[in-house]
């Protein structure tokens, strides 16, 4: 299984504040579909920085073994512009790169791609509708749209079910599921009972970082399954009983 992404012993602090992030270690394979969890504050949306590049390690170090223009990105809070008069075709066209816009705008090819990556996640019906008028299920399916735009190897997801309802966060994480199967996820989430129905592993994140694979765990959920986060690290015990690092 190839190794995509590898953090090494890291830690990080924000200038004069106290450590965020300390001796991280993770590994994320091809295929991989990993959940991050942890509390409020406790690094998970810092260490999705790091691996994108957009903060530096204090020690330690992260390799990302592809090309970091095959990294998708669907930040938080990507639904606060939603009354900005613009439709989820052209949203989707955003997540072109190399090479800049066209001056009268985008090319067949462009427009194509964009189309097709809407059709991915089933929204290729709305492609002309201003994104304020969608659900928030459909708009996160179109952020979703945008960040393949890039044909990425591995898509990073900062809490992609926010303010979405119960049947919006299982088309999301169906949707995924689907994804997986060619592009290695990555998701930070609280929604843990949806989530685990879905992730292969999971990485809760509390400054320190405990690795569990969830494999024996998910084989007995099932989709009416409700199970919190302090169950979860209940059920599956002490780090050294049940193979985890």
């Amino acid at each position: 299984m190839e190794k995509y992404i590898e953090v090494n012993n890291l830690s990080f602090a924000y200038e004069k504040e106290q450590m965020i992030l300390e001796n991280i270690n993770l590994t994320v394979n091809q295929n991989d579909f990993l959940a991050i969890i942890g509390p409020n504050g406790g690094g998970k949306s810092t260490l999705l920085k790091l691996i994108l590049g957009l903060l530096k390690p204090k020690s330690g170090d992260i390799k990302v073994n592809v090309d970091k223009s095959l990294l998708g990105y669907v930040p938080q809070n990507t639904n606060l512009n939603i009354n900005f008069p613009i439709t989820a075709l052209e949203v989707v066209l955003m997540g072109h790169i190399g090479g800049q816009k066209k001056v009268f705008g985008y090319s067949k090819e462009e427009i194509a791609c964009a189309m097709n990556s809407l059709q991915q996640v089933s929204m290729e019906a709305y492609a002309h509708m201003k994104i304020g008028n969608l659900s928030g299920g459909q708009r996160q399916r179109v952020f979703i749209a945008r960040a393949l735009c890039a044909n990425p190897k591995i898509m990073l997801l900062d809490e992609p079910t926010a303010s979405i309802d119960v049947q919006g966060q299982k088309e999301v994480y169906d949707l995924l599921k689907q994804l997986s199967q060619t592009i290695a996820i990555v998701v930070v989430s609280h929604d843990i009972s949806v989530l685990l129905n879905y992730a292969k592993n999971v990485a809760h994140i509390n400054k320190t970082l405990v690795y569990h694979t969830l494999g024996h765990i998910n084989s007995s959920l099932n989709e009416d399954t409700h199970l919190c986060e302090v169950e979860l690290l209940s059920a599956l015990g002490e780090k050294n009983s049940c193979g985890c690092h």
